[in-house]
């Protein structure tokens, strides 16, 4: 049987792109974990534990951070292909994929596609305007990982949808968008979490890929 010919790499072998940052440069403030966890009470951080982000909460849990070596290989080794978040690398002479699919399956983030995903509608209502107050960012801003800290020291007297918002936050700011530890996230995306349900299950997979 012929062999399958396959596209060409993108890189020349022996000319591939050296790392000069950890892909996880930014995801992994133990400060931020650490008061998630003193924060939150039991059964409020057994239920973000369960919730469809648990992955981020399990990998620094297991102290498992991102495996830099395996991801560079596949960006190193990967072919040229015209489809649209879909990766392709050879392992040996083999053609392996890598999609939405499969990263949904590993994951448990939700990768539907939806339209304005970078930018989703969320009306400023009073109780969203109220909220950032407490945690002590303008409604216009995204709250950073530092915000969300000194917020969760002194939580410990608000209801329990706000402490859960401020768990949501805390792994949107520290896992998911990976900002600096002074940086605010982004606005449109941070305001989603006044719907835990919204959030919890909000295309995270998707965006992570896309963006």
């Amino acid at each position: 049987m012929d062999s399958l010919e396959l596209p060409k790499r993108i890189f020349t072998l022996g000319e591939e792109s050296f790392p000069i940052k950890s892909i996880a440069y930014h995801t992994d403030d133990s400060k931020l974990f650490s008061a998630v966890r003193d924060a939150l009470h039991n059964d409020e951080y057994e239920e973000l534990k369960e919730s469809r982000l648990r992955v981020f909460l399990k990998f620094k849990e297991m102290d498992f951070g991102w495996a830099s070596r395996l991801v560079h290989y596949m960006l190193c080794f990967q072919l040229n292909i015209k489809k649209k978040y879909e990766l392709w690398s050879l392992v040996g002479a083999d053609p392996v994929k890598f999609s939405l699919i499969e990263f949904e399956q590993l994951t448990g983030l939700n990768c539907e596609y939806i339209e304005h995903l970078e930018n989703p509608r969320c009306e400023v209502t009073n109780e969203m305007a109220s909220f950032w107050e407490r945690i002590g960012v303008s409604v216009d801003d995204g709250p950073s990982s530092e915000q969300i800290i000194r917020a969760l020291k002194r939580c410990q007297e608000w209801s329990r949808d706000d402490r859960m918002r401020l768990g949501y936050l805390a792994i949107f700011s520290g896992f998911i968008e990976g900002r600096k530890y002074s940086s605010a996230t982004r606005t449109s995306l941070a305001r989603l979490v006044m719907d835990l349900e919204r959030f919890e299950n909000y295309p995270w997979g998707e965006w992570l890929l896309r963006c």
